[in-house]
């Protein structure tokens, strides 16, 4: 028999969707939880450390507070969210508890993981929730969360927990068990995908949408989670999660597809710079830039060739070349009034225009994360000539 493909992991989270959890009335799928968390506690039993984020509150709060299954206000949602997450926090809590683990509850909004500090914050507690034995039930906050301050779906964030706490794997239980070449229910020709070694544009193009109303996924935002995740050094797994025990059918053979991560673990700090979902700003520059960065260096005034958007010092920024592919992403050194400023000029200029004491980097290589690849573009390209 072949090695359980989460044989190689020891820090492993786990996202699970709404339609796993919840069925088409809005009622907890109470027997697929209980034979999950058999699965969770077995892997626990192994030495494993288990992180679960877990939609379903807003699911199961529409049936608690009478609501219909679509076409809710934001105020609605919200409320849903309210009723549904002490649910889900018991369900999870009833659960796991037949198995003699304490579990407990963390509520989400972009702003933990965006904000350096909130980030860290989060991350401590996170640790010393597996420090202590316990499994941390992680979702984002939508009884407060706006459509404007919040990730809106549950694969992204689990990435950025799995980055944040430094998962070894990430583990996406659906309704699919993995990628395929083209959305399947539209291509019958459709080839399933084992691996995916490195996610390049061509990987991307082949994403479909949302299969589900109770999902506000789809496999684009897998991907986008793969990104997030395997760019920080984490493996990613996409797998059905429909079978009574998921998880153990995954460890038995089951079909899927594993991301392989990025060689190499980022350090803390440009692991959190790359999974920022929001930037405030983009600097386009010129090819010269583009090789400077590839060598490591940090992006000067004088490769900057057009600024969008308005942000301050340490705010996200997106780096893109010439033909708005982005390369990199970064904190910015300098406001985007300086930044306006001082773009296209060198730095003795720079100096002579903001001081001394300014800083003369837009982006200092320390703040700064490479985030494509020249074999991205190539495949961008070829993929634009075939259309």
């Amino acid at each position: 028999m072949s090695q359980s493909p989460l044989a190689a992991y020891r820090r492993v989270t786990i996202k699970i969707g709404s339609a796993l959890l919840v069925d088409g009335a809005g009622g907890l799928r109470t027997r697929w939880l209980a034979g999950l968390a058999q699965d969770i506690a077995a892997l626990k039993a192994e030495g494993r450390e288990i992180v679960i984020v877990s939609s379903g509150a807003i699911a199961l709060g529409r049936s608690l507070l009478g609501l219909a299954a679509s076409s809710l206000t934001l105020e609605q949602s919200q409320a849903a969210a309210s009723a549904g997450q002490i649910a889900l926090s018991q369900a999870w809590a009833e659960a796991l508890g037949r198995h003699g683990i304490v579990t407990g509850q963390i509520l989400i909004t972009p702003n933990i993981t965006e904000e350096r500090r909130y980030f860290l914050n989060a991350r401590t507690t996170i640790r010393t929730l597996l420090g202590l034995g316990a499994i941390p039930i992680i979702n984002e906050n939508d009884s407060v969360a706006t459509a404007e301050i919040r990730y809106g779906d549950n694969d992204r964030l689990s990435a950025r927990v799995a980055t944040m706490i430094e998962a070894d794997l990430l583990v996406l239980l659906s309704d699919v068990d993995g990628l395929y070449t083209a959305p399947p229910a539209r291509d019958p020709a459709a080839a399933h995908m084992p691996v995916v070694e490195r996610i390049t544009a061509a990987i991307e193009a082949m994403a479909g949408g949302a299969a589900s109303h109770l999902s506000r996924g789809g496999m684009t935002t897998k991907i986008e989670a793969g990104k997030i995740a395997t760019m920080a050094g984490t493996a990613m797994i996409i797998a059905r999660g429909t079978e009574p025990n998921p998880l153990r059918a995954l460890a038995e053979g089951g079909r899927h597809t594993l991301f392989h991560p990025a060689a190499g673990r980022a350090q803390s700090r440009k692991r959190w710079i790359m999974g920022t979902l929001a930037v405030a700003g983009t600097l386009e520059v010129d090819d010269g830039a583009v090789s400077a960065l590839r060598q490591g260096r940090s992006l000067l005034p004088v490769g900057v060739t057009r600024i969008g958007g308005r942000f301050g010092r340490g705010d996200a920024l997106a780096v893109v070349d010439l033909h708005g592919r982005e390369i990199a992403r970064g904190l910015a050194g300098l406001d985007s009034e300086d930044a306006r400023l001082v773009m296209g000029r060198h730095s003795d200029m720079v100096v002579r225009l903001l001081g001394a004491k300014s800083r003369t980097e837009m982006i200092h290589r320390d703040n700064l994360v490479l985030v494509g690849t020249p074999e991205d573009a190539n495949e961008m390209e070829a993929s634009h000539d075939l259309g």
